[in-house]
């Protein structure tokens, strides 16, 4: 069969380093309202203030990462396209970015053009947010419905808590963790804590203390994206057999100044330092591909930081990008993705 596709979609990238690409990508990407979350004339005014000088220091964090072939983010994610190929049968694999291009909309129309009847779309984000997985779903139910087309949609859901993504990351960070470390640093992208507390269906989950996370009910743990990084690096601790010392959590990729979900990457890697922590591992477990959040943000700027506080060596894990383990388990996953209703 020939006639059920699979949509891969990741965050995106800037066309280029050049300013002028940079700019147009962050306006694209801040001004979603599921990214910054404030009314559009507050939002196109903050929005305007940021793209001042940010492009320009963005290009440079770009240009410090960027391969021969392009954007490593993008070229990541072509490579797991390629892997998932020979994976899922049913019918084309697709590649789309929710920012820049490929865009979501020239995907789909694409595979609508060859006459796929099935399509599962695939946010290739573990843990549920609407900055990330939401906008994702909503754009492709737009330009779905714009087209009034009557393919069948099914959805990835997050994976955070999954055996088998779990056991992917295992298998990918085996072979780090087997040359010794002191500490590993299992650093999660940021969210500001307004987002969760848009989402806690009981209203007050998130007043309840740094521990609210493990007692999270169901209701709760659907929609609690901090909640879901933690089940998520437990899950990956007890599977890799760490004991509590060995491991923590932190949040990354803090912007503007509102209260961002604690603790922080930055705070957190001078305290290990300070602790006399000298060989750190970090590993990035809300990411599935390797890009500037974990290249420069991670890679050097941490490694930077934490030598500063008197560190040694910052290991940086590698993404599951296309590892073996990671596209069996994506296939795996995709398989069983529930109808959109």
């Amino acid at each position: 069969m020939t006639d059920h596709a699979l949509l891969l979609v990741n965050l995106g990238s800037p066309a280029s380093t050049k300013v002028a690409d940079v700019r147009s990508y962050l306006n694209q990407f801040l001004m979603d309202p599921y990214v910054i979350d404030l009314p559009w004339p507050i939002r196109r005014l903050l929005v305007s203030l940021i793209l001042i000088k940010r492009p320009e220091q963005s290009a440079h964090a770009y240009a410090s990462i960027w391969w021969e072939e392009g954007s490593p983010l993008v070229v990541l994610s072509k490579r797991l396209q390629q892997a998932m190929h020979a994976k899922w049968t049913h019918g084309p694999v697709g590649l789309a970015m929710r920012y820049g291009e490929p865009s979501i909309e020239s995907q789909l129309q694409k595979l609508l053009a060859q006459g796929v009847k099935k399509i599962t779309l695939a946010p290739l984000y573990p843990q549920f947010a609407d900055s990330t997985t939401t906008t994702v779903i909503e754009e492709a139910r737009r330009v779905l419905g714009e087209s009034k087309s009557e393919v069948q949609l099914s959805i990835l859901q997050p994976f955070y808590d999954q055996p088998e993504y779990i056991s992917a990351l295992v298998d990918s960070a085996k072979p780090y963790l087997a040359k010794g470390f002191d500490h590993l640093l299992l650093s999660f992208h940021g969210l500001p804590e307004r987002h969760l507390h848009k989402r806690d269906p009981s209203a007050g989950h998130c007043l309840k203390g740094a521990d609210c996370c493990q007692s999270a009910s169901p209701e709760v743990l659907a929609t609690c994206y901090r909640a879901q990084c933690m089940r998520s690096a437990q899950a990956f601790a007890e599977k890799m057999g760490l004991q509590p010392g060995q491991w923590s959590v932190s949040f990354q990729s803090r912007l503007g100044r509102a209260k961002w979900i604690e603790p922080y990457t930055e705070v957190r890697l001078e305290e290990l330092a300070k602790q006399g922590v000298k060989n750190l591992l970090v590993m990035c477990p809300a990411f599935v591909a390797d890009c500037i959040e974990t290249l420069e943000e991670i890679g050097d700027r941490g490694l930077e930081q934490f030598q500063e506080a008197g560190g040694e060596t910052l290991q940086l894990v590698p993404c599951l990008n296309d590892h073996p383990s990671w596209t069996e388990a994506l296939a795996v996953l995709c398989e069983r993705a529930p109808i959109d209703l």
